[in-house]
């Protein structure tokens, strides 16, 4: 996709987006200091650029029953790219791990992993991740608490 050069208004679009994404046309188009028509032109121009990926609820975990977070550092036999990119299609199929990043480090990938209970877990790292192809080693880190939860990107920087 070809990303044009953005202006302060699309950085204000996004930004307010990014913090609300159902706000209305016609708020959104305050915040970024224009009429409502060329503002929802620019947020399709944004949508279809690539800009903008999608509209999410951020959910409770807690609240839906999914009490712990967990970590885990994953280390492969092989690095060949074959080899990466398989890992990382098994992990796209598996539901409890919600986000999966390839590292440049002495492990190869960090997974967030999100379950009901230790033992959902437990169950899921003996029988799904560890035993997974390719694997070498999983060293997981159980998180305490969560005090900064941002997504997106800083615009303010």
């Amino acid at each position: 996709m070809a990303h044009t050069k953005l202006d302060a208004t699309d950085l204000r679009i996004l930004s307010a987006l990014q913090e609300d994404g159902r706000i209305t046309n016609v708020d959104l188009a305050e915040k970024a200091g224009i009429s409502p028509p060329p503002c929802l032109r620019r947020v399709r121009a944004l949508e279809e650029g690539g800009y903008i990926e999608g509209y999410h609820a951020a959910l409770n975990e807690e609240s839906l029953g999914y009490g712990i977070t967990v970590f885990a550092m994953v280390g492969l036999n092989s690095q060949a790219e074959a080899d990466l990119k398989a890992f990382e299609e098994r992990m796209k199929t598996l539901p409890m791990v919600r986000e999966c990043y390839m590292l440049n480090a002495e492990i190869d990938f960090i997974l967030k992993i999100v379950a009901p209970d230790l033992g959902t877990f437990q169950k899921f790292l003996t029988s799904e991740l560890t035993p997974a192809p390719n694997v070498a080693s999983v060293k997981t880190a159980l998180t305490i608490r969560n005090s900064k939860k941002m997504p997106g990107v800083p615009f303010d920087i």
